[in-house]
């Protein structure tokens, strides 16, 4: 899977991979103790993507307007704690 969020551990990327689509309900059991790096992205165009010849830049097909950024939430005892806002 590619364009997914991720677990952030002793290496930057690392399972579980956190997809920004989903029924609820469905998918990885969050618990604390997880840090994770969460990255949606939206597109003006449709959800068919391109992946650039180094394998690492993307878009959308057509190269629409897209924006996407990431933010660092720990899972606390307290809750979610955005590590990225600090």
């Amino acid at each position: 899977m590619i364009f997914v969020g991720h677990g952030i551990g002793r290496h930057l990327h690392e399972e579980p991979q956190i997809p920004n689509f989903g029924m609820r309900g469905t998918g990885v059991r969050l618990r604390k103790g997880m840090v994770l790096a969460i990255e949606p992205m939206i597109n003006a165009g449709g959800s068919d993507i391109v992946i650039g010849e180094n394998g690492l830049d993307g878009g959308n097909e057509g190269r629409k307007l897209s924006a996407h950024f990431e933010h660092t939430v720990a899972l606390t005892e307290k809750g979610a704690e955005i590590l990225s806002s600090l």
